[in-house]
């Protein structure tokens, strides 16, 4: 059997003249971090002071002892970043120029010094940008001339932390006769029939070319749910590279996306045996059995771009990912599993990992499996102009085939996408010109990944970029045919604007806002915080970015002169309405609107971004927001030419039967309307009422609407806050401690109204969370907000941590 060792342990970094202790997986600025000869480049300015760490060649050496019986030993590194040269015993055994590979070395019977030497990103950039000729991209970094995580070059929402390192594990792999190179589980349903079709492709050693073997695979239930037909094996018997064995699951139970059933999860067991039976190599993974496709088909408004899972037709709950720490090898398997617990628990079900980032580890794909989180996976391709000359095209296709061959088990992913917004830039960024009619990518994009999908993962859709109308008859980003990317709002535009247009699928589009108080100071010591304070602008790196935060707080509500508080907040309320004001009215549009993929979940750093939880992790409205919006129910009402239109929005699987309340109030929150309406939405459906117009305001800036059911409420203001007249806002604070638990209840009764009520609770303790966000309470009504990791509950203290609209 094939023994496998990590070499973890041993490892030195190469620092002038010093050897200093390093972590492997790792990378030299976490190193040089743990050996306090670089500041945090999370803190302050230091990302401009550690720069040169990017700039600079670096190598690790160990010591490479091993004494194996086998005929082999491989050397495998399961990802380098990026330029490297691996060398043992003085003697190089090869280059690499991927970080999203794996490379494999034959280290049989050699032992000795063991080191890896990396080269300056850029100046490998330099030399494949001589090769290639000039691109043009979205950011002055040469990200697109080699292939290493895009955004450690820095981006709108990232600082310039350029690492090298061995990122990915390390070990030695001792084996004889064969091994098993690549399994490929092709899993599919076929009525009530579960079907795996394992291919499988070998290396052998000398020794074992032309040898009988045996593969022998099994599929069992990984857990209760997974219904009859468990327990299937089979082998077949091959002499060449490559076999091909397929299993039938009897009435297999299906893995859905959450929120539409459960995520059974199977346990496939792959084994290669010899001629006497001894097993030589194993495989392991967990599959689920589901059908997968994107209804892209044209009708009366353009083309759609609809997931169907199971036949079901699915309006997609998304967020878009990053990399969720700038040094990627630092997050952890309990770190993935708590950001996207988080994600599902503000109901989002779909999750699109962006093109400028990684392909990410194992974990987080098995938490995507075991939560019903459906993975949207980007190839690694983002915001420039990408050569398709040598010495790049290998390695994209190499890269292509390793991680396509390295993801497909898992259930949870159901798309491969091309690129993210770079047929968009092709045609309104200004490239033609510069490109002179050199490659840009075109050929990856719709040549080699979709030949490179069809072949290894025919299972799976694929698409060709984000944004993408389907073809270059229409616009690439043309809202009517395909996915789309909304950023006229937030560049140019009021949120206002989202209503303007009803996107078939909306892949990108949201608005920004600062971190957490706590976050700022954690990354900001000593500083006085205004808005353009220097550490502020620094840790803001969107073009003008606080200009447009400044305009959409003074467009709504006037700026408050001299009241960092009160920006802060505000600037967290116009993030959230913004969100809200894009989502609701897409729901409502289901299902010509097919999905909404929020930009961001999560931030690499502490930075002002569009992210709903900030760099330290911390909530931000939006997320609490997001929970309400991508629940199965929503309720709201959407504001149109014709007047507000009362939606229900009923994503689950059973009708929605709701009696609601719909009231025309004035400031004082006397009703001077109402109405009770008995009105159903059946399932993965909307019912749309336009308000009556008894209900509508008089008076628009002296009285609001709102709409009340099952728990539920939507409010609507036909102006401006800074037009309305608010009261000034009024209630009582009380606590109440939670017997046995870590929490405490701020209980809050409103004696005015009181509109998007928030209270931040790391004002409170650092470490304290909130389970609310935004609230909007009417005269009389009470709102209990649990706070866990507050150790020293004080009334006043939570008073003045709480904001609202209206107060000075």
């Amino acid at each position: 059997m094939k023994d496998v060792t990590q070499l973890s342990e041993g490892w030195s970094l190469r620092h002038e003249d010093a050897l200093l202790p390093a972590r492997v997986p790792g990378c030299v600025h976490a190193d040089l971090l743990t050996a306090q000869v670089i500041p945090d480049p999370f803190i302050g300015h230091n990302e401009t002071e550690i720069a040169w760490v990017g700039r600079r060649a670096w190598s690790y050496v160990t010591e490479l002892h091993h004494n194996s019986e086998h005929e082999r030993t491989d050397l495998v590194f399961d990802g380098l970043d990026t330029a490297a040269e691996v060398v043992l015993a003085d003697e190089s055994l090869g280059t690499t120029r991927n970080m999203h590979r794996v490379h494999r070395f034959d280290v049989t019977g050699r032992t000795g010094q063991l080191g890896v030497r990396f080269d300056s990103a850029y100046d490998e950039a330099d030399r494949v940008r001589a090769l290639t000729a000039e691109r043009p991209n979205a950011y002055p970094e040469p990200f697109q001339y080699i292939r290493k995580m895009a955004c450690s070059f820095g981006w709108d929402w990232g600082p310039t932390v350029v690492t090298a390192g061995m990122w990915r594990p390390v070990r030695l792999e001792h084996w004889s006769t064969a091994r098993l190179a690549d399994v490929r589980p092709l899993v599919s349903v076929d009525g009530s029939t579960g079907r795996v079709e394992l291919r499988v492709r070998t290396e052998r050693t000398a020794n074992g070319a032309g040898r009988r073997l045996t593969l022998r695979a099994s599929v069992a239930s990984a857990g209760a749910g997974a219904g009859a037909g468990t327990g299937i094996e089979a082998e077949i018997a091959f002499e060449g590279d490559e076999a091909v064995l397929g299993l039938d699951v009897a009435e297999p139970a299906l893995w859905w996306p959450r929120g539409y059933g459960e995520q059974p999860l199977y346990d496939l067991d792959v084994t290669l045996l010899d001629e006497q039976g001894d097993r030589l190599d194993a495989w392991t993974r967990r599959i689920g059995f589901r059908t997968v496709e994107i209804d892209r088909s044209s009708d009366a408004q353009g083309t759609g771009f609809t997931f169907v899972v199971n036949g079901v037709r699915i309006f997609a709950r998304g967020v878009n990912w990053i990399p969720d720490d700038v040094l990627p090898s630092r997050v952890t398997p309990e770190r993935y599993r708590e950001r996207l617990t988080q994600a599902a628990e503000a109901n989002v079900d779909l999750v699109r990992v962006w093109g400028g980032g990684i392909y990410e580890d194992h974990a987080f794909y098995d938490v995507c499996d075991e939560l019903g989180l459906m993975v949207w996976q980007d190839f690694l391709f983002a915001c420039a102009a990408y050569p398709e000359e040598q010495p790049l095209r290998g390695e994209v296709e190499a890269e292509a085939r390793d991680n396509v061959i390295r993801l497909m088990p898992h259930a949870s992913l159901v798309l491969w996408n091309g690129n993210n917004e770079n047929l968009w830039g092709f045609r309104d960024w200004d490239w033609e010109q510069p490109l002179a009619g050199n490659s840009w990518g075109e050929g990856y994009y719709l040549g080699m990944l979709p030949r490179i999908v069809a072949e290894l993962d025919p299972t799976r859709p694929y698409t060709a970029g984000s944004p993408w109308s389907g073809s270059w008859e229409h616009h690439p980003n043309d809202p009517r045919h395909g996915t789309h990317h909304s950023w006229e709002v937030w560049n140019r535009q009021d949120y206002a604007e989202y209503r303007a247009d009803v996107p078939r699928f909306c892949a990108e589009f949201g608005w920004q806002a600062p971190p957490a108080l706590a976050t700022l100071h954690r990354a900001l010591p000593g500083e006085r915080l205004v808005p353009d304070s220097p550490g502020m602008l620094h840790h803001q790196k969107a073009e003008g970015g606080n200009g447009k935060l400044d305009r959409g707080i003074e467009h709504h509500f006037g700026l408050p002169e001299g009241d960092f508080d009160r920006w802060h907040y505000l600037a967290q309320v116009v993030q959230a309405r913004a969100v809200a004001a894009g989502i609701e009215h897409w729901r409502a549009s289901w299902p010509v609107c097919a999905g909404t993929v929020v930009w961001q979940l999560n931030d690499c750093w502490p930075v002002s971004s569009w992210a709903a939880i900030d760099g330290d992790g911390r909530f931000k409205p939006l997320y609490h927001e997001l929970r309400r919006l991508y629940a199965d129910r929503l309720l709201s009402l959407v504001p149109t030419d014709d007047g507000p239109v009362l939606a229900l929005d009923n994503q689950s699987g059973s009708a929605w039967r709701a009696t609601v309340l719909l009231r025309r109030l004035d400031t004082e929150g006397s009703v001077l309307h109402e109405a009770s309406l008995d009105l159903e939405a059946g399932p993965r459906s909307v019912t749309r009422l336009t308000v009556p117009s008894p209900l509508l305001p008089e008076d628009s800036t002296g009285q609001f609407l709102v709409a009340d059911a099952d728990g539920l409420r939507a409010v609507h203001f036909s102006v401006l806050d800074k037009e309305f007249t608010y009261p000034a806002p009024q209630y009582d604070v009380r606590l109440d401690a939670r017997s046995g638990a870590d929490a405490v209840d701020v209980v809050v009764t409103a004696r005015t109204l009181v509109r998007d009520l928030l209270l931040q609770p790391d004002r409170l303790a650092p470490d304290a969370v909130a389970d609310r966000g935004l609230i909007t309470l009417l005269p009389g009504e009470e709102a209990r907000i649990t706070v866990r990791g507050w150790t020293d509950p004080d009334a006043a203290a939570a008073r003045e941590a709480l904001f609202s609209v209206g107060a000075s």
